[in-house]
């Protein structure tokens, strides 16, 4: 038992939620202010139906309103017809599902703590070396251009790259529209040749996460508090278990299910862009002592080193530049470099 008070001791292929314990070690434990609850109240989640978003004359303005107020009063809806089918959503998850049913030595060939690597199975959030350990298992992996990284997924289970890679294209596609659409609602006139070509060059990233069953899921987390780096994220999960801040009242509240719909987060360099009129939505990911659920964010940003800066059109004297610009690699050397277990957030190292 004293080796589970020393983070080390649960290396990928040996951690806790890999081997299925029975109880939770010490290395594991969140503080109780910090720590899930199973009496978690449901949030009042947004519902934006892309079929609106899609129509023409006042429908598609009210919904673009009602698109810009989720992001600005929440920076979290969910999407429902959106066009991806139900079987490409549910092939997707059960290709996740299949990759961390494989044999531990299937699943270590992609083992990495390299957080620059563009594909890398990994535990926790980096393993060995968190204070704190999560009970989470990840597969990481580079999506966009597809053609160029779909050769280095795994190639088990046997239809992961055809099956994940058709979701991938699909979410991406959304993605972009949605994007378009969040810049529309800030009544911005970006020019054609500034933002929309790099958002088409973008980086697409896929975070398939697992999170086993925990034998006192009260006790630990899946992951800490965080906001997502990216312009946008797009979440296709099995069962419930993200939380959001409600920044109302303080509480952390459980994103409620929705057959078929997709959750979709503002991120950190959206926030930038608007200087601040939409905020990053704040989350953690929730266990249960009952089943497995996957998680698959797909996240959007930016190139590797193409800075997001706030858009002119919302800076004058009563609004200042609020950020710094940033890129994706800047983030990825925050990533290298801190703990977000300790609370640190990318966001707070842009402010000015």
């Amino acid at each position: 038992m004293s080796g589970d008070k020393n983070p080390s001791s649960f290396t990928i292929g040996n951690t806790a939620q890999e081997k299925g314990l029975d109880y939770v070690p010490e290395c594991y434990v969140v503080s109780p202010s910090k720590s899930s609850s199973s009496g978690t109240e449901k949030a009042r989640i947004p519902t934006i139906d892309m079929s609106r978003l899609r129509m023409n004359g006042n429908k598609r303005s009210i919904a673009i309103e009602e698109l810009g107020e989720a992001c600005r009063h929440r920076g979290f809806f969910q999407v429902v017809n959106h066009g991806i089918s139900q079987s490409i959503l549910d092939e997707a998850l059960a290709m996740a599902l299949g990759f961390f049913d494989l044999p531990s030595e299937e699943k270590l060939k992609f083992k990495s703590n390299d957080v620059y690597n563009p594909v890398r199975y990994g535990t926790s959030l980096k393993d060995g070396a968190d204070k704190v350990q999560f009970w989470r298992v990840f597969l990481k992996h580079y999506a966009h251009p597809l053609d160029a990284w779909i050769d280095s997924w795994p190639h088990n289970p046997p239809q992961y790259r055809e099956k994940m890679g058709k979701y991938c294209a699909q979410v991406r596609n959304l993605a972009l529209e949605l994007m378009g659409m969040i810049i529309e609602s800030l009544s911005l006139r970006i020019s054609p040749n500034r933002l929309t070509p790099k958002m088409d060059r973008g980086m697409q990233i896929m975070a398939v996460n697992c999170y086993p069953p925990c034998p006192k899921p009260e006790m630990a987390l899946g992951l800490p508090p965080h906001s997502d780096y990216t312009c946008l994220t797009i979440i296709l999960q099995s069962s419930t278990g993200l939380e959001i801040l409600d920044t109302d009242d303080g509480n952390w509240k459980m994103v409620p299910e929705l057959h078929g719909a997709l959750q979709v987060h503002i991120g950190d360099h959206f926030e930038v862009m608007s200087n601040g009129v939409y905020k990053s939505v704040v989350h953690r990911a929730t266990l249960n002592s009952e089943k497995t659920r996957i998680s698959i964010a797909s996240l959007h940003s930016l190139g590797m080193d193409d800075k997001m800066e706030t858009a002119n059109e919302l800076i004058d004297e009563q609004n200042p530049k609020r950020y710094k610009e940033s890129s994706f690699r800047d983030f990825l050397d925050f990533l290298a470099n801190n703990d977000i277990a300790d609370g640190k957030h990318f966001i707070d190292t842009l402010k000015i």
